[in-house]
């Protein structure tokens, strides 16, 4: 396996950072020119940095997380066949996710799994926050304003911001989100990636992106909210 290659054979020296942040325009191009001459440092660096990444991603797409693995072995396979036509219209790492995301599909649709519009985009009706987190319209001073204002997390102790528990807490929280809100907030908030850089691996409009990534960290910090408040009580 692909990945399994990459986590035995770490290069000591690799001369191409691959990171969540963007990488400049000539080392962009050098590490096209790296992977098109079969350079495998960088190519194992890639497998490093995203691998786990594209199977979370891949996994909203299909029925477990070993078809999802499958499923980036296969985009892999793809990124070492097409990087030869690749024209650096995006960034590699934007380029390889939509790899990905057309796989995964194509494996669901293999599988007759259909993810419905819902899933992939959110309820269009859904509330970003519980509605009775608010004063309701006929407050007498403040209508519409937080019933209870939330939780100021930089008050609580680090260790309990960081534990293991609050930790498996958020990721469950983010596992059980829509699809597309996952996606999105897996790149965006997990890995750092630029609003634009999420626009074009995952197709979509700088607002729909804004919507998606609301929604999913409301949801998530809804969940750790009640952790939490357990937890400082």
């Amino acid at each position: 396996m692909i990945a399994t290659t990459a986590g035995s054979q770490r290069a000591p020296n690799r001369s191409y950072s691959v990171g969540s942040m963007a990488v400049a325009p000539a080392r962009e191009r050098a590490l096209v020119a790296a992977l098109r001459r079969g350079d495998e440092a960088a190519f194992l660096e890639l497998v490093d940095r995203h691998h786990t990444l594209m199977v979370r991603v891949a996994q909203g797409y299909v029925r477990s997380r070993a078809v999802a693995e499958e499923v980036a072995q296969e985009a892999w396979v793809g990124v070492l066949h097409g990087i030869g036509r690749f024209e650096s219209r995006s960034t590699v790492k934007t380029w390889i996710f939509r790899i990905v995301v057309n796989r995964a599909k194509t494996r669901a649709e293999r599988e007759r799994r259909t993810v419905p519009f819902s899933a992939l985009e959110g309820d269009a009706d859904e509330s970003a926050v519980e509605p009775s987190r608010f004063l309701d319209a006929h407050h007498p001073r403040w209508p519409g304003h937080w019933a209870q204002s939330p939780q100021r997390w930089d008050e609580l102790p680090e260790d309990c911001l960081l534990s293991r528990e609050t930790l498996a807490l958020a990721r469950h929280a983010i596992d059980e989100l829509p699809v597309r809100q996952r996606e999105v907030i897996l790149l965006r908030d997990v890995d750092g990636w630029s609003p634009e850089e999420v626009c074009d691996a995952l197709g979509l409009s700088e607002g729909n992106q804004r919507v998606l990534l609301h929604r999913a960290r409301s949801r998530v910090r809804a969940a750790l909210e009640e952790h939490l408040d357990e937890v400082s009580r």
